[in-house]
């Protein structure tokens, strides 16, 4: 889905997205203040017209397995994959690494974190991974390092915006990690911090990562369900190419 596309479904959905753009009825492309404020109430409201939004994702240029190192990836028990975005700088802090298993910088490159068999499904050990609230067990926690300062509402991606490099590694790194350990790519299993509340029924304290995604030369705020989706189906089609077809 295109921004054009998506501005249009907001005109005919009724929203104020300014008067720019050719026909003067603010279809112009670019997704400024207006466009993403009418996003935001679009998918708060549950209009069916955006609740199935999914922006284009460019796969990453590595392969769907391989792009994690295999000495990053040991044998354990793992039932899930959660991401997150570090609310951080571009490079990976010493924090960042006691927290998550992956991440990915904002070079697209990769950073190791704790080892993903502390937070063995089979029994979590000491020293593991606290990603995510009351789902540890058996989770493992891929990161983007960005996002520091950012606010969700009115949406401003703060002074370390979510590159695509990273966005763009992100579903190879998904791939490898779920063809790794056996993970399927569902709502369930492949999933974002912000959807864990959601979905999984377990309380997360406001936690929105991720919920806006690099789009158009800037960032947009598609949220949770929004942005799960185009991370499920960029994911899915490097592990099954005939889905991309």
């Amino acid at each position: 889905m295109i921004v054009l596309d998506i501005q249009r479904r907001l005109k005919a959905l009724g929203y104020d997205i300014g008067r720019s753009g050719p026909n003067k009825d603010g279809i112009d492309g670019d997704l400024g203040d207006l466009s993403q404020t009418a996003i935001l109430k679009a998918l708060e409201t549950g209009k069916p017209a955006l609740a199935g939004i999914v922006l284009p994702v460019v796969p990453p240029v590595a392969p769907a397995v391989g792009v994690v190192p295999s000495a990053w990836m040991p044998a354990a028990k793992m039932a899930r994959v959660i991401v997150h975005w570090t609310a951080g700088a571009h490079k990976a802090s010493d924090l960042d690494r006691e927290h998550y298993h992956v991440i990915i910088q904002g070079d697209g490159t990769l950073a190791r974190g704790k080892s993903i068999a502390l937070n063995d499904g089979a029994g979590i050990k000491s020293g593991y991974a606290a990603h995510t609230l009351n789902l540890n067990t058996g989770s493992i926690g891929v990161s983007l390092a960005c996002m520091a300062g950012a606010i969700e509402r009115p949406f401003d991606p703060g002074k370390a915006p979510m590159t695509p490099k990273q966005w763009d590694m992100l579903p190879g790194v998904l791939a490898g990690l779920c063809s790794r350990y056996g993970i399927p790519v569902t709502p369930r299993t492949v999933l974002s911090h912000a959807e864990v509340q959601g979905t999984l029924g377990i309380a997360q304290r406001g936690k929105w990562d991720i919920a806006a995604v690099p789009s158009a030369g800037s960032m947009i705020y598609v949220g949770a369900t929004g942005a799960g989706n185009t991370i499920r189906a960029a994911t899915s089609a490097l592990l099954n190419p005939a889905l991309a077809a």
